[in-house]
């Protein structure tokens, strides 16, 4: 078995509304700095931990357990899974 680090990166689908992200781009045209940037889009990151034979096992186990546990909504939010040998 080895330990592999798992991010899961969860976002809006494009054209979902990103209230957050609207808010820090309007919080930064309010104060009139980074004028040059004109868009951001925020996401939520979870890091696993996990002890698995292979890459793929620790992917889809990780994935198993998101879509058990209904940690994104599918129908508004698009999920990155990244691996990394720990």
């Amino acid at each position: 078995m080895t330990n592999y680090q798992v991010h899961v990166t969860i976002e809006n689908k494009p054209g979902i509304s990103d209230p957050e992200g609207k808010t820090i781009l309007n919080d930064l045209v309010l104060k009139g700095t980074h004028k040059n940037v004109s868009q951001i889009k925020t996401a939520k990151m979870l890091k696993f931990s996990i002890d698995e034979t292979d890459k793929e096992t620790a992917q889809s186990k990780i994935k198993e357990i998101c879509d058990e546990l209904r940690i994104y909504n599918p129908m508004v939010s698009v999920v990155k899974i990244d691996v990394f040998d720990a």
